[in-house]
């Protein structure tokens, strides 16, 4: 299978390696962008979640197939997992916060809520009381993480629930944002989405997902539909669909080599697949994609 060279960092500009459960980063915006010429690739992170808190200037920010225009002051979300990139202006000033998902999914279990934050990559513009907020977390994270002072992880933690519940407020909820409610359904859906997620690209039957899964056809559709509000098969489409919308975005490959890597051998049925989920086809969404739409 032709492999989507699309590179996956721990920190942008560092080779990807596994992430510690605590882990917990802040550094000004122009530590990266600055040698980077205020241009960063795209690319994504597995297992972080980033916030962007831009003081001065603006520029672009590219997540999956989605383009944001960005005026300061302004807070930026990126969930893990997402395909990003910036271009910024080379006057601009601001701070950036990373921490593992595994931590983000501990303070949830202690304050629900908080990692909804992360539910989707979105641009928000922040008031002067918010901006001063959540500049002043980020500073205090980066002051703390410099040192091992007495009770330096209290004050991380104290800091970064800080930032998060502020970052949470200037967002407020939007639609589909809700957490997947407790219970049997959700955690099956949980199951499914992480086994689609690796095995996608076999094009395996919902049968063969649901056996896999100790469930039935049945019992497997209706958590879906009633946690994803969609069936199975739309939510495994939706998975190929993602990952040929970001081979066609960023990356070289040829359309037939993006229809192979995401599981499909016939060029012409992954053409139409791709056409009637997209409504265009893919090149089209190529040349729509790369011209900044």
């Amino acid at each position: 299978m032709v492999a989507a060279s699309i590179p996956r960092f721990y920190l942008y500009g560092e080779p990807h390696r596994s992430v510690e459960e605590s882990f917990v980063h802040a550094e000004r915006l122009d530590d990266r962008s600055r040698p980077s010429e205020w241009t960063i690739l795209p690319h994504a992170h597995a297992d972080l979640v980033q916030a962007f808190v831009l003081d001065r200037g603006g520029g672009t920010m590219r997540a999956e197939e989605a383009r944001f225009d960005v005026v300061a002051p302004a807070l930026l979300l990126i969930p893990a997992g997402i395909v990003h990139g910036f271009s910024w202006d080379p006057a601009s000033v601001g701070s950036v916060v990373t921490l593992s998902v595994r931590h983000l999914t501990l303070l949830d279990t202690r304050y629900p809520g908080l990692a909804g934050v992360f539910a989707r990559a979105q641009v928000a513009a922040l008031g002067a009381e918010a901006l001063a907020v959540l500049h002043g977390a980020a500073a205090a994270l980066m002051r703390e993480l410099g040192w091992s002072a007495p009770g330096h992880r209290a004050a991380v933690d104290a800091a970064l629930l800080a930032f998060l519940v502020e970052a949470g407020r200037a967002t407020g909820p939007g639609p589909g944002d809700a957490q997947p409610p407790p219970g049997q359904h959700g955690a099956l859906v949980a199951r499914y989405r992480a086994r689609i997620d690796e095995r996608f690209r076999l094009r395996e039957s919902i049968a063969v997902h649901a056996a896999a899964l100790g469930t039935s056809e049945s019992r497997l559709r209706v958590a879906c539909t009633r946690i994803a509000g969609m069936s199975p098969a739309a939510m495994l489409d939706e998975r190929a669909m993602l990952d040929a919308k970001r081979a066609l975005l960023y990356t070289n490959l040829s359309v037939a080599e993006v229809g192979y890597n995401s599981g499909f051998a016939d060029p012409a049925y992954f053409t139409r697949f791709f056409t009637r989920h997209a409504g265009i086809p893919p090149r089209s969404f190529r040349s729509t994609g790369s011209n900044g739409a």
